[in-house]
């Protein structure tokens, strides 16, 4: 099993501000504790042993609440001076992973993947990057992604009304070596520049689960949090 985990946590919130205190997004206030509270609480409970985080915006204040909730653990942190994108984030802290696979996740985002069970088939798949697919029907904001049946990713779709399919859930598992090797500049977007060329590669997989999601982008998502999530500490 992949054992380590990178964890985007630079974003700004803009979205949020109506509601949320000028804070990066991973720390707003989620029923009395950050949000990246409970990002961390799943990683560990699925077995992740080393954490880095790719911050920016604040990133003290980030810093500052991993110390405390990560008083024992193998963590490490990376900052970009300059916004890097998603995948230069990724980039930035591959640096800091020593294994040959590693899982990226969202500071934003709480998809209750099984761990274990996508690192299972990212490994057997010998996949550069799987993805993890969330079921959803009746959908407009999130675009859409199609897999065959053998897991492999054979399309994007831009955001539009959707009756019933698979989202990108924002859980993935990423082989080091595959991902690196592309010599990537070091601002570049990981959706636009790495995963959709990469569509219809037997590389490119897909993992579908049908557990809890949320994204607490936009204040609708961000008062069902503070109801739901308490239920997955």
């Amino acid at each position: 099993m992949i054992k380590e985990a990178i964890i985007l946590a630079g974003g700004l919130g803009t979205r949020l501000r109506s509601v949320v205190a000028d804070l990066p997004k991973c720390l707003a206030d989620v029923n009395g504790r950050p949000f990246l509270f409970y990002v961390l609480q799943y990683l560990k409970r699925n077995g992740i042993k080393k954490f880095i985080f790719s911050l920016g915006y604040k990133s003290s204040e980030v810093e500052a609440f991993i110390k405390l909730n990560l008083l024992k653990a193998d963590y490490s942190v990376v900052v970009e001076q300059d916004p890097l994108g998603t995948g230069g984030g990724i980039q930035l802290a591959m640096d800091k992973t020593k294994d040959s696979h590693c899982i990226v996740v969202n500071g934003d985002t709480y998809f209750d993947v099984n761990l274990q069970d996508f690192s299972l088939l990212h490994i057997n798949e010998d996949a550069d990057c799987t993805i993890s697919l969330k079921p959803m029907e009746n959908f407009s904001r999130y675009g859409s992604v199609e897999i065959d049946d053998n897991y492999t990713i054979v399309s994007f779709k831009e955001k539009q009304f959707i009756e019933s399919g698979f989202i990108n859930g924002g859980v993935y598992a990423l082989n080091k070596a595959t991902f690196l090797q592309h010599n990537f500049a070091s601002k570049f977007s990981f959706e636009k520049d790495y995963l959709e060329p990469n569509v219809g590669s037997k590389k490119l997989k897909g993992f579908i689960q049908d557990e809890y999601f949320i994204d607490i982008g936009i204040p609708e998502d961000y008062k069902k949090a503070q109801t739901e999530l308490i239920a997955h500490i």
